[in-house]
């Protein structure tokens, strides 16, 4: 772990900071619906009407206790709804969670399908791992049609061989991400822009230039 402090740099300097101040608006509508283990959570914008929306699963993938939580999430790809593994709003308490975005991934398993590892990265606060382009159709399709999945994180502490991934059941999928494309339509979701480890260090050259 001799790197572990440049690697906390790294998390620092790519904007993990102490949670924001709760807003003082009010009035912004809010949506909330459940679709089986689904909970779809939007805040429409009182400027453009623009809905920011999160689907994620009930349960979590990982409790880090003060630091977050692992969760699963079906988020917009390139048009495609496709899973996602997700630490938000990442502060420096859990700044740990961040260094996975250097050299993490998710390991995500559908039914008896073969496993897919899913690289992570940092857009803006939060931690946000998903399927390689190559494979975001086959990722897509297995979520939609799938009845349960495995997850395992594997990050700076090595690899996860030996340690029992966690099963999330599923069911009502299409009906989730039907409700998100309801109220966040294709195209109008933000796109990830994740760095990856050339991307962080040239930033944090930039710090100091």
């Amino acid at each position: 772990m001799r790197n572990l402090p440049i690697l906390l740099c790294l998390a620092l300097a790519l904007g993990i900071h102490a949670p924001p101040a709760q807003s003082q608006a009010t009035g912004a509508q809010t949506v909330q619906e459940d679709a089986g283990p689904w909970r779809l959570a939007c805040v429409v914008d009182r400027m453009t009407d623009a809905a920011a929306c999160v689907l994620r699963h009930r349960d979590p993938v990982e409790d880090a206790g003060a630091g977050g939580v692992l969760a699963l999430e079906i988020m917009d790809r390139g048009g495609m709804l496709v899973p996602a593994v997700t630490a938000r709003n990442l502060s420096l308490d859990s700044a740990m969670r961040g260094l996975l975005a250097v050299a993490g991934v998710a390991q995500i398993r559908f039914d008896s399908h073969r496993m897919m590892e899913m690289p992570c990265g940092l857009e803006g606060r939060n931690l946000v791992c998903t399927p390689l382009r190559a494979e975001a159709e086959q990722a897509a399709r297995q979520l939609m049609e799938s009845r349960r999945v495995l997850v395992r994180m594997s990050g700076i502490t090595g690899g996860a061989a030996g340690v029992e991934p966690t099963e999330l059941a599923l069911s009502d999928t299409a009906r989730a991400g039907a409700l998100l494309r309801r109220h966040q339509p294709e195209g109008s979701a933000p796109q990830g822009g994740g760095l990856d480890l050339q991307g962080m260090l040239n930033r944090l050259q930039g710090w100091f230039q």
